[in-house]
């Protein structure tokens, strides 16, 4: 008849009343620091890989478009055999400006070309590369990276004298808004222009804030004698629904053959693969971390099992399964991941957001590209991680659980 009973309320969830019934007399006994202990473990592991993964995301993002937004995602260049900054030229004709147009997996492109020079001052002399854009740049995309001031305005069928300096350039130089400076171009003969600061950028990448000045097109068309439609190079920007290795090889098979299509992250290597490596550093803590999480979970859920040994007799004795009594405590181990998901969430995504908004931790920008720790909200990653934590941690509870079977109910009745 009992075990009639048991039966029965196993199928009106029983197993639900006696796992709340044991969380809830755990109150103010040992039991309660173990379900403590339980939660904190779980919630400290969830918001460390929250917050791994939101802070990778962000510094994956900023530095990306740091990038793009300085040299796009793909490069059209001439192929040439030397290893200069000023590119080959090529001219802009109505066949590679009909791909550049119609295509449909490219959201934008700009024309640009590289000029080395010297800018002078009384006090200073600083080598750069003059890079020449013209009106059709993309300043919305850039506007990330300006301290102070505006671009230069540029005219299809004039040049300006007003150029960007990067704040690394402009501190050396002591150079502000509005000052004059000189450049003097690498040619032969050499040439010289009296260029005006109308705007500072900042990076935060060696690679673009010591080297390049911006300033227009057509003053570099001007020094070479180039034809209106000549250009050293194209910015190309894809869009999101394509991989940008797709769209190098199409677009590489539809220009001349004497172009080349080369990836931005191929051209910067360095600091693509310095992404990676933080990449794989995440997921190893990723790994490290789940399996503390579910080493504690495993531990905790054996002391709780043990803790019951008598009232595991009783219930066998009783008539009760050794299923019903598993399902039980796994019960009781999903209530204490559940609450410490909550709290790993809450206090996670919590935190990210503060720093969001309010950037309250600094970074050195010399080493990390940027002055503040970034963050991004990937929730892919973010359910991912959660999902993770749940199917890792419950095939853990089968490690403990399983020493139910062998408990024997005369035996833990005897002894108590």
């Amino acid at each position: 008849m009992i075990l009639y009973y048991c039966n029965k309320y196993d199928r009106l969830n029983l197993h639900f009343f006696i796992a709340n019934k044991i969380t809830l007399q755990a109150e103010g006994t040992f039991s309660q620091i173990i379900h403590r202990v339980a939660i904190t473990s779980v919630a400290i592991g969830v918001l460390s890989l929250l917050l791994s993964f939101m802070i990778f995301g962000g510094f994956r993002n900023a530095i990306s478009e740091k990038i793009y937004s300085f040299g796009g995602q793909l490069l059209i260049t001439k192929y040439t055999y030397s290893n200069s900054f000023e590119n080959a030229s090529f001219l802009m004709n109505d066949t590679l400006l009909k791909v550049l147009e119609t295509e449909e997996y490219i959201d934008n492109f700009q024309s640009f070309a590289f000029k080395a020079g010297l800018l002078k001052t009384q006090e200073e002399v600083q080598g750069v590369v003059f890079k020449g854009i013209d009106y059709q740049f993309d300043t919305t995309l850039f506007s990330s990276n300006m301290v102070k001031g505006r671009f230069p305005n540029f005219q299809p069928n004039a040049y300006t004298v007003e150029v960007l300096l990067s704040t690394r350039i402009a501190n050396i130089l002591k150079l502000d808004l509005a000052d004059e400076v000189l450049i003097y171009f690498v040619q032969d003969p050499p040439r010289y222009r009296k260029l005006i600061v109308t705007g500072i950028y900042e990076t935060g990448l060696e690679d673009f804030d010591d080297k390049f000045i911006v300033g227009d097109l057509n003053l570099v068309r001007r020094l070479n004698n180039w034809e209106p439609n000549q250009v050293g190079g194209v910015e190309v920007f894809i869009n999101s629904n394509m991989q940008i290795s797709e769209a190098q090889s199409i677009l590489f098979d539809e220009i001349a053959a004497d172009l080349y299509v080369e990836s931005i992250e191929l051209k910067y290597l360095q600091l693509f693969d310095w992404l990676a490596l933080l990449n794989r550093n995440v997921y190893i803590f990723l790994t490290l971390i789940l399996l503390v999480a579910s080493f504690s979970m495993v531990s905790i859920l054996l002391i709780l099992i043990m803790e019951r040994t008598n009232m595991v007799g009783i219930m066998k004795s009783f008539g009760a399964t050794n299923l019903m009594i598993r399902k039980i405590f796994i019960v009781s181990g999903a209530q204490l991941l559940i609450k410490g998901l909550f709290w790993g969430n809450s206090i996670g995504i919590g935190l990210a957001l503060i720093q969001f908004y309010f950037k309250i931790i600094p970074l050195d920008q010399e080493n990390y590209y940027m002055d503040f720790v970034p963050i991004y909200f990937d929730f892919r990653a973010i359910i991912g991680v959660n999902l993770l934590t749940c199917l890792l941690i419950g095939l853990s509870f089968l490690i403990p659980i399983s020493i139910i079977n062998r408990i024997d109910p005369v035996k833990t009745v005897r002894f108590d």
